[in-house]
Formats: C-alpha cells, structure tokens, sequence
C-alpha cells in the first residue's frame, strides 16, 4: 500500500447461526481512531503509515468452532 492511502482487507465469513467477526493485528494493535469494520467484515484502515505494515488477522467463532485468516499488508 502507498502510505496515506486507505486499505481494505475483507474476511468471510458465514454460518448458522452466523459466527461473530473480530480483527486484529497480529503484533500492536489495530491503528486507534484511522480504522473500521463494516458489516461485511471488511476492514478498512485510512491514511496508512509504514507502521500500520505487518499481519492482520480475522477470526470467526460461533459455537461450532473457530476459524481464522491472516493477510499481510506491506506498506
């Protein structure tokens, strides 16, 4: 990604009943105040900085299990 630009990483995920969605970034902390997540569980961070740059992870539980997926974002 081009630092100060916005990124959008998307997850998944579907069940019944539908599983709950979390992000977060594998070492630190998802950038406070410059993120979201929308309803379909896209993650979008803005004005992206090489320190937003490592692995995002998107988990997926509900009672029948736990499922996850990392992307990396190199910026």
């Amino acid at each position: 990604a081009v630092p100060g630009s916005t990124v959008e990483l998307g997850c998944s995920a579907r069940g019944d009943p539908a599983p709950q969605v979390q992000w977060h970034k594998e070492r630190g902390d998802l950038p406070w105040g410059r993120h979201e997540v929308d309803r379909e569980h896209t993650l979008r961070l803005y004005a992206v900085t090489p320190a937003d740059a490592g692995a995002y992870v998107c988990t997926a539980q509900s009672q029948l299990g736990t499922a996850a997926a990392t992307t990396f974002l190199h910026v």
